[in-house]
């Protein structure tokens, strides 16, 4: 049987912190170095983290809840929000296997954990698999010809 683990990314943890900026980098474009200055300046007083999931110990999947998303740049309005659960990424090779799903419900948990009431995410990609987790739809926007969906998880 598969070994699941999960690990909360610590400022000090360059190894996996790089992993995870080359991955947001390759399926993003997200410069390197601006993954690496976000991931670090995350703070666990702010509610924020990254999460790192594993398999039979080698890293798979990654995601994390931020106050902070390229969104609200575009869409103010929205800066009411907090808590989003962004840059959920799995490894091409292991998609298609509900590991997204994993790491989701993961960071939803440690979300109540923390005693976060609710969160939000946005997407124009995975929007059927949050449906499945129990998120519920906001609003719609278009972004850049993109059809996205904000929406909410009560927690």
């Amino acid at each position: 049987m598969a070994d699941i683990k999960y690990q909360i990314i610590l400022p000090e943890d360059n190894e996996n912190i790089e992993l995870i900026a080359n991955w947001y980098l390759s399926e993003w474009n997200i410069p390197v170095q601006t993954t690496i200055e976000k991931i670090k300046r995350l703070s666990a007083d702010n509610d924020e983290f990254q999460i790192l999931m594993t398999l039979d110990n080698k890293p798979i999947a990654t995601g994390g809840l931020y106050n902070r998303v390229g969104l609200l740049d575009r869409e103010p309005r929205l800066k009411i929000y907090k808590n989003w659960l962004a840059l959920v990424y799995t490894k091409p090779d292991n998609r298609g296997k509900g590991l997204g799903a994993l790491i989701c419900n993961y960071i939803q948990d440690h979300a109540k954990d923390l005693g976060l009431k609710e969160i939000y995410l946005f997407t124009h990609t995975a929007e059927n698999l949050y449906k499945r987790l129990d998120w519920h739809q906001l609003e719609r926007l278009s972004l850049d010809g993109k059809n996205i969906v904000v929406m909410k998880k009560e927690l």
